[in-house]
């Protein structure tokens, strides 16, 4: 039995710059390490990433986490780590509030996602392996979607959509997949390059360009363009990240420099995915309310209608939704919800109703590839980490390409 002898914390920084936790954790066959992202398009029911306001770092420091944690390692210490459950719960009584607002979510999911990996080593054995059977299901590789181009708030344009993805369904491996998208990804570079100038093909938070386009329309024919010119357009699917949240006010919603009524937004998805059948995927196409908005558009479209802001990977909001019939996928983002264990619920919960499940990382990443391992072992459909383009982006591709490896040697 692995016996957990020392926990404590640092405050680091992320792919933005900005402070984020990492927890370092001991026990007696080892010493593993976690990190925490942090998102730009963050739900208002998600868990809060604690902050300490101070002017340090514009008011962006974590050293309050960072305290946190080690409370929190006082009251672990000498615990097995493999009682992941146990430890979590543990963890949510002693932050007693809805949504970790004492010790934060991010303190207490760095403790979770650090015991999960020490466990895994303790027995010897991969993280994605350890959570397959924590979870009760065979491991398997997820389709990779790629954020290309950029718009809301991770561009400086006037494009509402947030992100516009390629999804290679048509790659026979993971490794594939990351050629079709890593091949895209450079033709789209050339076309932007050409058509909007070598400025446009500078790389937003998740490595996607962020040209100088106002309408979705736009966007989704300089994709298309792309997959012509590598001839893998009968082999991808393209997806959006609306985050309709961040275009919504008072009842309308702007996007295309138009004003539209939700059911106007409903007509025009419909007239986007009549004119473009490659898109397949929309993410959060309404506010983070809008349930019954959802529910309209999953049932006028027959494809994939995904909850992200709506759900936050929250079961009590999951469950929402299901009876609503407003999605038929769930992003999920462990820090939205703070542990493991509830991560994990949200997923048997999608799992039962029948919905896919599309891991995704966030725009203030880190090296830490610990969502590809969370991935494979709940047999995730989907992953999302981004553009092939940027290190702590890749660290979850490359992570995954190597358990390709390791899935194909244990067969």
């Amino acid at each position: 039995m692995a016996k957990i002898l020392s926990v404590k914390a640092r405050e680091i920084l992320d792919s933005r710059g900005n402070p984020t936790v990492e927890c370092e954790l001991r026990t007696n066959k080892g010493v593993v390490y976690a990190s925490v992202p942090s998102g730009a398009s963050v739900g208002v029911h998600a868990a809060l990433e604690l902050r300490d306001g101070s002017k340090r770092y514009h008011g962006k420091g974590v050293l309050k986490a960072v305290r946190n944690v080690d409370k929190i390692g006082k009251k672990i210490k000498g615990m097995d780590p493999s009682k992941q459950q146990d430890i979590d719960e543990l963890m949510v009584r002693l932050d007693g509030t809805k949504n970790k607002t004492n010790l934060g979510a991010n303190a207490i999911l760095s403790v979770s996602v650090a015991c999960c990996k020490a466990a895994a080593q303790a027995k010897g054995v991969e993280v994605y392996e350890y959570i397959s059977k924590l979870y009760g299901i065979k491991p398997s590789m997820p389709v990779p979607y790629f954020n290309v181009i950029n718009g809301g708030k991770h561009a400086g344009s006037k494009l509402a959509i947030q992100e516009f993805m390629i999804a290679p369904v048509g790659a026979k491996t993971f490794s594939e997949a990351m050629r079709i998208g890593s091949e895209t990804y450079h033709a789209l570079k050339k076309i932007i390059s050409h058509k909007y100038g070598k400025t446009a093909i500078n790389v937003g938070d998740e490595g996607g360009f962020a040209p100088p386009i106002t309408k979705t329309q736009e966007a989704l024919d300089v994709i298309k363009d792309a997959l012509i010119k590598t001839g893998y357009s009968s082999r991808v699917e393209l997806a959006m990240d609306a985050a309709a949240t961040s275009f919504y006010k008072n009842g309308k919603y702007y996007i295309d420099l138009k004003e539209q009524s939700p059911h106007q937004l409903i007509e025009y998805y419909e007239a986007l995915v009549k004119k473009n059948h490659k898109l397949k995927s929309i993410e959060d196409p309404f506010m983070e309310e809008a349930f019954e908005d959802f529910a309209e558009l999953n049932k006028a479209l027959k494809i994939q209608i995904v909850g992200d802001d709506l759900t936050v990977t929250n079961t009590a909001r999951i469950q929402k939704a299901i009876d609503e019939r407003s999605c038929n996928c769930l992003i999920l983002k462990i820090n939205q919800i703070g542990t493991l264990t509830e991560a994990l619920n949200a997923a048997k919960l999608c799992r039962v109703a029948g919905w896919k499940i599309m891991v995704s990382h966030r725009s203030g990443d880190t090296a830490d590839d610990f969502i590809a391992d969370l991935a494979v072992g709940i047999g995730a459909s989907q992953i999302k980490s981004g553009a092939p383009c940027r290190a702590e982006r890749l660290a979850k591709y490359n992570r995954l390409m190597k358990i390709e490896e390791m899935l194909r040697k244990n067969k």
